[in-house]
């Protein structure tokens, strides 16, 4: 790369980075999801021409991240009182691991790092109603799952 195309792809990474590597590690916890982040941006690195002309870049390289590490081994969130972690509902933890990757995805994105149901169909590719269908799901099955009703 020259060094327009080198400061453009800098600038680039700036702004794409964060939203992957918080879209990854929500879909396949901390390990994979880094890995599955490095796997987007090298690609990214090696096909930059085309990439930087793509209307949705991100959602093309979470694409990419997600069929370059495919899994290997079930998601596994870390427990509450592990890492550093706030306190949380004990259950919490296996409840997310339950639920489909989808319906996981788009609950973390709109509910732990309060994406917009816009921007998470840009990332997935989906329609916005397809996410929020996915959220109301995945939220009735953790409730589900940690024995949560409406009156609590």
């Amino acid at each position: 790369m020259d060094g327009t195309t080198e400061r453009d792809f800098d600038a680039f990474v700036a702004r794409v980075r964060p939203r992957l590597a918080r879209a990854f590690v929500a879909t396949y916890g901390p390990e994979r999801g880094q890995d599955a982040l490095a796997e987007a941006l090298a690609y990214a690195w090696e096909n930059f021409g085309d990439i930087r002309g793509m209307s949705n870049p991100a959602g093309y390289l979470y694409r990419v991240g997600q069929s370059r590490t495919r899994r290997r081994r079930p998601v596994a969130f870390p427990r509450p009182g592990t890492n550093g972690l706030p306190d949380i509902e004990p259950e919490l933890a296996p409840a997310l691991e339950g639920l489909s990757e989808r319906q996981r995805v788009c609950v973390l994105l709109v509910y732990a790092l309060e994406w917009t149901h816009q921007e998470v169909a840009d990332l997935l590719g989906l329609s916005r109603s397809s996410v929020q269908n996915h959220v109301e799901r995945g939220l009735d099955q953790l409730r589900q799952a940690i024995g949560a009703t409406d009156d609590d």
